[in-house]
């Protein structure tokens, strides 16, 4: 049991290095990932009105959508740095989870975009599965 369990772990997880169109789809949803977050955390950050509206909508107040700025401007930024690009995955995965959310629960509206990016980052996090693996020992 235990040797079909570490077959199995070791299948999804194993050494094998990714193939060139794995390496391509990871470099362009990175690069995508990177110009949708750092643009939107700047829109955030510069208190764009369209900004100001959805977090006065939220109620928790402009202190989050400064947070929420900073946010994607790191996870934007941690995605394209490929040493960093699963902990920005991963951060941007959550991100997208509390936007999606909050379209659903609190503000209504639309929340296909934040599904679409949500799935993005979980992509990148999934081929640059074993950076955070090998740093919980792996």
């Amino acid at each position: 049991m235990a040797a079909t369990v570490s077959a199995t772990i070791e299948s999804g997880f194993g050494p094998a290095a990714p193939g060139k169109g794995a390496r391509i789809a990871d470099c362009g949803i990175r690069i995508l990932l990177a110009l949708a977050f750092v643009a939107a955390g700047v829109a955030k950050l510069a208190g764009a009105p369209p900004m100001v509206a959805i977090f006065d909508q939220i109620g928790i107040g402009q202190w989050f959508r400064l947070l929420t700025g900073m946010l994607e401007i790191a996870g934007g930024l941690l995605v394209l740095v490929p040493r960093s690009s699963a902990w920005g995955a991963l951060l941007l995965l959550c991100v997208m989870a509390a936007a999606v959310f909050t379209h659903l629960v609190v503000i209504g509206g639309n929340p296909v975009p934040a599904l679409v990016l949500l799935v993005l980052s979980a992509a990148v996090l999934w081929l640059r599965r074993r950076q955070p693996l090998a740093a919980i020992g792996r």
